[in-house]
């Protein structure tokens, strides 16, 4: 009977080493083909048109002239006469073509026409946006722990405003953060082949399993009669979990044309139409005993996704450290933009900053040091063993940013120049469980090995991931595994979001390789005479552990196997499995400087310890940290939609406009990964999000810090900074 476990560390010969990516000479040398690079013999070049206006009717749509230009194809409506656009870039029609060329005039040449709206963006101003009526009411939560006696009406308002006379400190505060869209390197889109009544569709996509029955459905095809392909994206971060309408009609084209078609995003269709993260805005009080313990909390926070809404969710909020009382109101905005879509650990970012500034902010008034007032309310934190592992994370990483030495009060650090500095820090947790994964493992009689998974690989690692798991249960090196994703034709995997692929790929690999092994081992128990349940695989042989004298190269083990390969296929997480498990999370502190007369901030030295459970990979898991960190850095002091509050327009929806951080604005990055036995212990569980919800907050505490005052809403840029600190003069 198979036990599916990890090994021991110390029996470990591969698990937990730091590997490069399998697939990086590919990526490095060009060869590797995204979506973009597929270009079948006879592909058809087809882009969009987006409406020029944020909110309007269309009343006329003329494509002749379209039509007519030379090497243009085809062109179709997305839209029809009459149809309601919400946003601006909405896409109405499609032109196809010969060449690039062509399809560019053909997209000069549309004439439309359109009745305008009343068009309205402005999330922040909350009192504007309900006098305009684009805001709903979406609940809340009152949670106190002395419940009234009987029906009192008025007992929530009256209970919260003595605890609010008992508190030691109180402090009401304004927070905020900006509305941020996808900014991925490859951009939405598809190349579409349709041929003998089956689409072979190259799309750009995280759920490589899941899509080909959204592409079946608007073509009365079933999912069987659809293939989706995807060796590698160029970014997704929660943005490509479904077949978009483009797609659809990429391959709608392909089956009317007769040709592949090749439909991808422009630029700024692509940041107008690819999804954004919600804006946060909350006005917060909460009021804490002599130690700086939260004893009571009362917030109202509103926040825009779209025309549709798409609030953030209520449960967010406080965040991490939820004291004994509580009151909680959501309000929604809607807005003259995109619908939203998932972004990296989504609602975690928002509520980790709109709720841990205002930590931050009792420490500043109390006088007390931010580390000590976030340590003491780790007994707000509703999981007792997480609250450990918080605290040994909070000393790792304040040895590595030397914090004790480096902190001073609020606006009280020493001044060079015009330029203070200053140290913040922030909590953040995530789930990361396993998703449903299924794996098909081949050993070949010549020692060969292969899996076939319908995963996909973000960027992350995930190749390289199946193929330490299957090394490590075959004893063999990660070089000898050949590992194919990235067609749906394969055993189904689920998505990538919720950083759930590692969990489910390692438990699917591991459960199939150990049910692989063990069917080798028979054959070579007979072949040896020795129990079967005696044989060991490491370091290319298999060996009996009662008599290391018996055993077989893999190779000669692998020719036992005859003429045929040995298949076997396996599914991936069951309950109470020991492979993988649920919760993780972490600690980053940030050191930044801020000028004080240019309004710019710069990060100094950027510290993350973070638990994941068991280390599949240390490299790549490292890598998704550093990556999730200089994301946070870009939501923190750069990057932000911004629209036009008369028209509605995305002005910068451009490449060049859309601000991420240089190399030279990210400072110093440290990761430490915290994996004593008892993460390890755990299995594995998800990364890929966790790292990037603390940094908004840790950074906003690290400026606040430095300059003794909130710049409230993110990101820092140098007109926020010069604007709060404006209003600080006025206001002495």
């Amino acid at each position: 009977m198979v036990e599916y476990v990890w090994p021991d560390k110390k029996d470990a010969s591969v698990l937990g080493g730091s590997f490069d990516k399998i697939d990086g000479p590919a990526k490095c040398t060009g060869t590797a083909k995204y979506s973009y690079d597929i270009n079948p013999e006879g592909v058809l070049i087809a882009r969009a048109y987006g409406c020029p206006q944020a909110h309007c009717k269309l009343k006329s749509l003329d494509l002749e002239l379209a039509e007519g230009v030379p090497g243009v194809v085809a062109v179709r409506k997305m839209k029809e006469l009459g149809d309601e656009i919400h946003w601006q870039g909405d896409l109405v029609a499609v032109v196809v073509g010969e060449t690039e060329g062509a399809v560019a005039e053909g997209l000069a040449a549309i004439v439309a026409d359109y009745e305008p709206l009343d068009v309205y963006v402005d999330d922040e101003d909350l009192q504007a946006a309900e006098a305009a009526g684009r805001t709903a009411d979406s609940g809340g939560r009152v949670q106190l722990a002395n419940e009234p006696e009987g029906d009192d009406e008025g007992f929530e308002d009256k209970e919260l405003e003595r605890l609010f006379k008992e508190a030691a400190a109180v402090v009401e505060g304004y927070y905020g953060i900006a509305a941020i869209t996808h900014m991925c390197l490859e951009t939405h889109g598809s190349t579409c082949e349709f041929k003998d009544g089956k689409l072979l569709a190259h799309l750009s996509t995280q759920n490589v399993s899941g899509t080909p029955g959204q592409f079946a459905s608007p073509l009365k095809l079933t999912a069987d009669d659809v293939t989706v392909h995807c060796d590698y994206i160029g970014g997704g971060f929660g943005s490509k979990f479904a077949v978009d309408r483009w797609d659809s009609l990429a391959a709608q084209l392909s089956k009317d044309l007769g040709r592949p078609v090749k439909l991808m995003l422009d630029r700024d269709l692509e940041l107008k139409n690819g999804g954004s993260r919600p804006s946060g805005f909350a006005d917060v009080k909460i009021g804490a005993d002599a130690n700086g313990v939260i004893t009571v909390w009362d917030s109202h926070h509103w926040s825009a996704g779209g025309y549709g809404g798409g609030v953030l969710n209520q449960s967010v909020m406080p965040y991490v450290i939820v004291p004994p009382n509580y009151r909680r109101r959501v309000t929604n905005v809607k807005i003259n933009a995109a619908p939203v879509r998932a972004w990296r650990a989504p609602n975690h970012p928002q509520g980790c900053a709109l709720s841990q500034t205002a930590i931050d902010d009792i420490a500043a008034k109390m006088g007390l040091d931010s580390y000590d007032v976030f340590e003491r309310n780790l007994v707000n934190v509703a999981d007792e063993d997480r609250r450990g592992v918080y605290a040994e994370e909070m000393k790792i990483a304040a040895k590595l940013m030397d914090w004790k030495a480096k902190w001073h009060p609020h606006g009280k650090g020493d001044k060079n120049g015009s330029i203070v500095s200053g140290l913040g820090m922030a909590l953040h947790t995530w789930g990361g469980g396993a998703h449903p994964s299924s794996c098909m493992v081949k050993i070949h009689p010549d020692g060969g090995v292969e899996a076939f998974l319908g995963s996909q690989d973000l960027g992350t690692g995930t190749r390289t991931v199946i193929a330490v798991v299957l090394a490590e249960t075959f004893g063999l090196p990660v070089e000898a595994i050949k590992v194919n994703i990235g067609n749906s034709k394969y055993p189904m995997s689920g998505p990538s979001g919720g950083s759930t692929t590692v969990g489910g790929v390692s438990e699917s690999s591991r459960r199939t390789g150990l049910d692989a092994r063990e069917q080798l081992f028979e054959k070579v128990a007979s072949k040896l005479g020795v129990p079967a349940e005696s044989l060991e695989a490491k370091d290319g042989r298999i060996f009996s552990s009662e008599d290391s004298d018996k055993s077989l190269s893999w190779k000669d083990a692998c020719s036992l196997l005859g003429m045929s390969p040995l298949e076997v296929s396996g599914r991936g997480y069951s309950r109470g499995s020991k492979l993988s498990s649920n919760g993780v999370g972490g600690v980053q502190m940030a050191e930044v400087e801020v000028d004080r007369e240019t309004g710019v901030v710069k990060m100094k030295k950027f510290v993350a310890v973070q638990d994941m459970g068991l280390v599949v990979n240390r490299k790549t898991a490292s890598s998704q940290i550093y990556g999730a960190m200089i994301m946070g850095i870009a939501y923190a002091l750069f990057e932000e939609r911004l629209m036009d509050k008369n028209s509605g327009a995305f002005l910068n929806a451009e490449i060049a406009d859309y601000r991420l951080p240089r190399l030279g604005d990210i400072g110093e990055l440290v990761v430490e990964i915290y994996e004593p036995e008892s993460e390890r212990a755990r299995g594995v569980i998800g990364l890929g999000e966790p790292p990037v919800i603390s940094p908004g907050a840790a950074i906003s505490n690290a400026v606040a810090n430095a300059l003794g005052i909130r710049v409230p809403v993110l990101p820092l840029t140098p007109k926020r900074v010069l604007d709060s600190l404006k209003l600080q003069a006025r206001s002495a």
